[in-house]
């Protein structure tokens, strides 16, 4: 079918939008493409598609469903040979699925059989489609409002018991809740075989241990869980051919066994910042057998935003050791986002659209999270063709491993946001262009997203997904988000049911066994709108037991407490912690060492497992190691006597000042209480003002103590890595809290008018403190801005392409958009960055302050944001090299700064705030 006769099958009207409201016009032409002077959007509309300038592989033509569907354009040239890796997941490779739910055409009759496509393409209950008030028993459906939290509780039990024989989801009728029984099915489908997955976690043994590996013993059993969450177990085999065997129900749970090993019986550790693996010679032999169940089915990981702080760069030999650590933490659950963008142009192209039309839709790689989100388009982009091909193979290679260990990949899924391009290639489809995000305005944001019942989201979700699953197989776990951080166009609950359940129903349009895993971060973020009508709306649009509820900052401000238990739907218990991937110490030990707990006591818990959710990683390990081994525990930690034998662990030898310093920052900065937000907003990572919090939620001298108890122990720990890098962040800590007080005086004295005063704080500050503090950071690898910058170069084929990635990475650390739109809200503490950007604008705003003495002007903040706008932007295009390698001794530094400022920060500490 030709584009005209596709689009006579399209609704007769669009919208215009201006602020977030819809202008309709009706329209009387034949259905085919809008002339230009037809047009529903600024520019000509020809109607035409445009196949021009597809990079090879990316450009073929999709056949959906058949020659007869809408957006069919013919017979699709054979696809081209695909890498080895992606044809190697045995179990796992789903080819296309029946096409049995792609859109519902507007005047249609409904009609047909229940076992399959009805006559108006809608899918039937085979196929696991509803319609929202009409979900059949075959598809598990609630009608909105309908299900109460005790059904919600039954099904979530069910999805933690694990499955049940039983039909597959669309095969028939299915008794009582028998539904979520095969959700299970659904969600572990596409793991890879016992033998495969032992073989996988024998080789990260290997690449963790090198030959020591050969001392241990692992094994694959899945009948160790019987259905039910993951268990290890770990003893002592007859013989002396290995000092200990370790056997999990999947690859992940002998992973988790074999790390319980390594670090409790042999003192290892293992994180961000470094391994320490001195293992003991003879390895120790267990005098009993250790057994151990998680609570929960799942331990997820991943923030969506972390896919843009801290995964952006990433090479193969980085996903592999991230990969490796998420095993042996338990993880089973994850998103594997990569090269999801070369599908969508894939997508994009075959529809209609033209090259131009979907570089103006991606953002740059550093801001992809949020243009998937649908809250930005185009800033810093286009993506060159070369990104998509490497993504492409990262991706490949990231889900055959993740895949081969036993976990779970979550694929991303359609969310209704759609590039303006299809307004013109469809002009009578019915979207809707949203609002602007943050601080952008419609340059960059302002996404357009498509009405939920009209029938192009099927066809663009459908198509999407197919496509994906056909490049990648499928666990049957996507990932959608329509509302993150956008208000919605209506509140009204029957609307708002219609978006989930288009969303899902577009899922399983592609895979009838789709479970829609979703971020609760729209909940707390807007409570005013998400009340308790509109959240059960959005959540009861899909079957209970389909879909999967992140909720996203448990530790902090839990949805789960006031949505009774999400209204049945499963969630699991996350802990954010970070935010914009900031460096800084912080925690909130207590919540998260009892939060999870008392989440599954909770009346009617629907709690399936705990994930761990920054925004940002490769900082604070300390908590995520606690999270990780509580994921596997049926009740709290001790805490003290957990941090002492973790500060034991990490650095590979006891040490009485070591664990002494762990004990005191346990206390007081990884102990926030209450609502606590990691969001580094000290002074130093900060645009400077009058006006600047300087509050801490814990007791400033209790890091200084620690600082001077590690300094202690330096003689005998200093050859570790992980005690420098502890070192270096527990003293930028203490230096962090110095630009606080350094600036309390410089305020201070210019309010008082005392220009001595003024110039010897701001003196010590700009030219002393701050140089120092980057002469610590840039001692350590970690702590480079040049480590940032390279990789962020590293992924580039030509000079244009590294100078486009680099400006990615600068502009992402600091201005976060063109003009300061979402200003250090990704702010790090970085060798380079401190001293050519934070410490420039300290030394302008101190010299405004003393000019303001010196001349008698008030000092106006409007017009020192203006000039130090200036040296912000300027720090982006100085084009200055940084380097990638450390300099300087991390000890002696420290040392120094120790005794030039320790009694100084003492002092005022324990005197107070001024």
């Amino acid at each position: 079918m030709d584009g005209g006769a596709a689009a006579a099958r399209l609704p007769r009207w669009c919208g215009a939008v201006t602020g977030g409201k819809r202008e309709t016009r009706n329209t009387s032409e034949p259905h085919g493409p809008a002339a230009p002077s037809r047009s529903c959007k600024p520019g000509p509309c020809s109607g035409t598609r445009s196949g021009r300038g597809a990079g090879p592989g990316l450009g073929e033509r999709l056949s959906p469903a058949g020659s007869g569907h809408p957006c069919s354009k013919g017979p699709r040239p054979a696809r081209p040979a695909e890498p080895a890796p992606l044809r190697s997941v045995a179990g796992n490779r789903s080819g296309p699925a029946p096409a049995t739910g792609t859109a519902q055409r507007r005047g249609a009759v409904r009609g047909g059989t229940g076992g399959g496509r009805d006559r108006t393409g809608e899918a039937g209950p085979a196929a696991g489609g509803t319609v929202p008030g009409e979900a059949g028993p075959a598809a598990g459906g609630t009608v909105p409002g309908k299900a109460g939290p005790a059904a919600g509780q039954a099904a979530a039990m069910a999805v933690r018991r694990g499955p049940e024989p039983g039909p597959e989801p669309g095969l028939g009728p299915v008794p009582g809740l028998a539904l979520p029984f095969l959700l299970l099915l659904a969600a572990t489908a596409g793991r890879a075989g016992d033998a495969r997955q032992e073989e996988a976690v024998r080789a990260l043994a290997r690449r963790l241990l090198g030959p020591r590996a050969a001392a241990v013993s692992l094994s694959v059993d899945p009948a160790l869980a019987a259905g039910g969450p993951d268990i290890y177990r770990l003893w002592l085999p007859p013989g002396a051919g290995v000092a200990v065997a370790v056997a999990g129900s999947s690859g992940v749970a002998a992973a988790a066994g074999l790390y319980r090993y390594l670090r409790d019986f042999c003192g290892c550790h293992l994180s961000w910042s470094g391994a320490q693996l001195r293992l003991p010679d003879p390895l120790p032999r267990l005098r009993a057998e250790i057994r151990a169940a998680a609570p929960g089915r799942y331990r997820y990981y991943q923030n969506v935003c972390a896919q843009s702080y801290s995964f952006a760069w990433w090479d193969w030999a980085r996903w592999e050791r991230e990969i490796d650590w998420m095993a042996l933490s338990g993880i089973n659950l994850a998103p594997a986002f990569a090269g999801q963008e070369a599908v969508w142009q894939r997508v994009y192209r075959n529809l209609g659209l033209n090259q131009s039309e979907i570089d103006k839709y991606f953002t740059g790689p550093a801001f992809l999270a949020w243009n998937r989100m649908g809250n930005l388009r185009r800033w810093a982009g286009p993506l060159p063709p070369a990104w998509h091909f490497k993504q492409l193979y990262l991706q490949y290679r990231i889900v055959e491993r993740m895949r081969s260990l036993g976990m779970t990949t979550v694929l991303p899924a359609f969310a209704g946001h759609v590039p303006q391009g299809i307004l013109r290639v469809f002009p009578r489809v019915n979207a809707t262009r949203l609002g602007h995000w943050s601080h952008f305005d419609c340059t960059y944001s302002c996404i357009y997203l498509l009405d939920p019942e009209d029938p192009m989201f099927q066809v663009i979700g459908t198509l999407f997904l197919k496509e994906l699953i056909k490049e990648f197989g499928t666990d049957h776990v996507y990932s959608a988000d329509t509302f993150n951080e956008m208000t919605p166009l209506s509140s009204e609950p029957a609307y708002l049911s219609r978006v989930s359940n288009a969303v899902f129903r577009s899922m399983t349009g592609a895979d009838p066994k789709a479970l829609w895993l979703m971020q609760g971060w729209l909940f707390q973020h807007q409570p005013d709108f998400w009340q308790p009508a509109q959240v059960r709306a959005l959540l009861h649009g899909v079957p209970l037991g389909r879909m999967i509820v992140l909720d996203l900052f448990a530790e902090s401000k839990p949805v789960y407490q006031w949505t009774e238990s999400f209204y049945g739907q499963p969630f699991i218990w996350c802990m954010l912690h970070n935010f914009g991937g900031n460096h800084g110490l912080f925690g909130t030990v207590e919540a998260i060492n009892q939060g999870p707990f008392a989440a599954r006591r909770f009346p009617n818990s629907t709690m399936v497992g705990t994930g761990l959710v920054p925004e940002g990683i490769e900082q604070n390990d300390v908590v995520y190691e606690l999270m990780n081994e509580l994921g596997w525990r049926q009740e709290p930690l001790d805490l003290p006597s957990w941090v002492t034998r973790y500060a034991e662990r990490r650095y590979g030898a006891p040490s009485a000042a070591a664990a002494a310093a762990w004990r005191l920052l346990l206390r007081s900065v990884y102990n926030c209480t209450g609502v606590c937000v990691n969001h580094n907003r000290s002074p130093l990572v900060r645009r400077p003002s009058l006006r600047m919090d300087t509050e801490l939620w814990y007791n400033a001298s209790d890091v200084y103590e620690a600082w001077r108890l590690l300094l202690s122990a330096g003689a005998e720990l200093g050859s570790s890595p992980t005690f420098l890098y502890d070192l270096v962040d527990v003293t930028r800590q203490a230096a962090q809290q110095l630009v606080g007080d350094y600036y309390l005086s410089i305020r201070q004295a210019f309010q008082s008018r005392a220009l001595p005063e003024l110039l010897t704080a701001g003196g010590v500050l700009v030219y002393d403190l701050l140089p120092e503090l980057d002469s610590l950071l840039s001692s350590h690898g970690l702590f480079l801005l040049g480590r940032w910058l390279e990789s962020a170069r590293a992924v580039a084929t030509s000079d244009r392409e590294a100078e486009q990635y680099e400006l990615n990475a600068r502009n992402q650390v600091t201005l976060w958009g063109p003009s300061g739109n979402i200003l250090d809200y990704a702010n790090k503490q970085l060798g380079g960055l401190v001293l050519d950007y934070y410490a420039v604008r300290w030394s302008l705003f101190v010299s405004v302050l003393v000019e303001s003495l010196n001349s008698g002007r008030p000092f106006h903040q409007d017009q020192f944001n203006q000039a130090v706008f200036q040296v912000e932007r300027g720090f982006i295009y100085n084009k200055k090299r940084y380097p990638a390698v450390p300099a300087g001794d991390t000890m002696e530094i420290s040392r120094k700064l120790f005794l030039k400022y320790y009694p100084s920060a003492l002092r005022r500490s324990l005197a107070g705030p001024a």
